[in-house]
């Protein structure tokens, strides 16, 4: 069954398919909480550690249903992630690689239109945890889950790249590897201060 993608206003609306191929993790990675700061409302992304629950997908299995005109692009660095949101209420959608050949998707949980229940039930408990080291907290690394999540990630990255269906990717413009918007990109000052460098 699909699963509802939706921002926090409802102006964008998206399907997941194929939800039982997805893998799910919590990050707690440094990048993951600058996303969280730069958007404005860490509070609804971030869990009491600082972690981020992802749904580790791939972009083919994501239908816009309304809404692309909303999509915006940030990124941390001319190399780093590109990392999707709203413009209209700033909701995290997703995180993608630069070379859409490399078919993955990360969705933020707080682009799922579910009560934790429902994504319990879709997508299996969070019982990965990465980056455990930027955890505002004592997290427990979890080698078994990650291991289990990351074959899912593979899985789809490969056939994605060996069938060619890495082209269907709704964040690029049809047929090329350019984003749908333009990425902007924080400068080194701009990005240690979400980061909390400075």
């Amino acid at each position: 069954m699909d699963f509802p993608v939706r921002c926090r206003c409802g102006e964008f609306e998206g399907l997941l398919r194929l939800p039982e191929r997805a893998g799910r993790a919590v990050c707690y990675c440094r990048d993951c909480q600058a996303f969280a700061r730069f958007l404005g409302n860490p509070e609804r992304i971030l869990n009491d550690l600082a972690g981020t629950d992802a749904i580790a997908t791939s972009p083919r299995f994501l239908r816009i249903v309304r809404g692309e005109e909303q999509l915006r692009c940030m990124s941390l660095s001319e190399q780093g992630l590109l990392r999707w949101y709203t413009a209209c209420c700033r909701t995290p959608i997703g995180n993608t690689p630069r070379d859409p050949k490399l078919s993955y998707l990360g969705l933020v949980h707080s682009c799922l239109a579910g009560s934790p229940l429902e994504l319990d039930a879709a997508f299996g408990p969070a019982k990965a945890a990465v980056n455990t080291a930027s955890a505002r907290g004592k997290v427990t690394s979890t080698p078994w889950y990650t291991f289990r999540a990351a074959l899912k990630i593979v899985r789809n990255v490969a056939g994605a790249r060996f069938s060619g269906r890495y082209r269907d990717n709704p964040f690029f413009v049809a047929g090329t590897a350019h984003p749908l918007v333009t990425p902007q990109v924080l400068s080194a000052t701009e990005r240690q201060a979400l980061r909390g460098d400075a």
